[in-house]
């Protein structure tokens, strides 16, 4: 395996550091490389066998532009190839994640319904806490079934500018299990 390639991009919420391999966007880490530097080469080493990162703006531009044009509010949909490293169970929450429209929100259970494992909150409430793609992979959309702010890897402020940046309005989730 190749290095994977990262980028660091200024944000509203702070730099980002994007990473790729060869098959696509893998990691969204808040922060710089150089705070986050351990960490990413252990989960690298991990998903990916290796631990060898290089700055690689280039290979990341298109990620950087939409991340870019998503925070001016000018893009709601994003089109970039994603490689998700993670156990069947994760990448299933997580393509379902992709589902949740911009400016809306749904809740822990009804994303587990949705997978068809309606038992599994909880479950689905670690994958979402392990999303590598956080912003492409809306995570942040997944709010408490009463609609409380509930958790958030990048912590609860920025999953409220999120949300709020998205016009989302608050309150619970639409009953009857549909993603909203």
């Amino acid at each position: 395996m190749k290095a994977i390639r990262y980028h660091e991009i200024e944000s509203p919420i702070g730099i980002l550091t994007l990473g790729a391999s060869s098959e696509g966007l893998c990691q969204i880490e808040f922060g710089s490389f150089a705070e986050n530097e351990s960490r990413l080469r252990d989960w690298s080493g991990r998903q990916f066998g290796t631990d060898a990162w290089e700055r690689d703006p280039a290979e990341l531009a298109v990620a950087a532009d939409q991340l870019r044009r998503y925070f001016a509010g000018d893009l709601q949909v994003f089109e970039l190839p994603l490689d998700l490293r993670g156990t069947p169970f994760q990448v299933r929450v997580w393509q379902e994640l992709t589902a949740i429209p911009y400016g809306a929100a749904c809740s822990y259970k009804q994303i587990a319904e949705a997978i068809g494992s309606p038992k599994a909150v909880r479950a689905v409430g670690g994958a979402n806490n392990r999303n590598p793609v956080p912003i492409i992979v809306p995570c942040h959309r997944v709010i408490g079934a009463a609609g409380a702010m509930v958790g958030y890897g990048g912590g609860l402020s920025i999953k409220t500018f999120l949300l709020g940046l998205e016009g989302f309005e608050g309150g619970a989730p639409a009953a009857g299990g549909e993603l909203v």
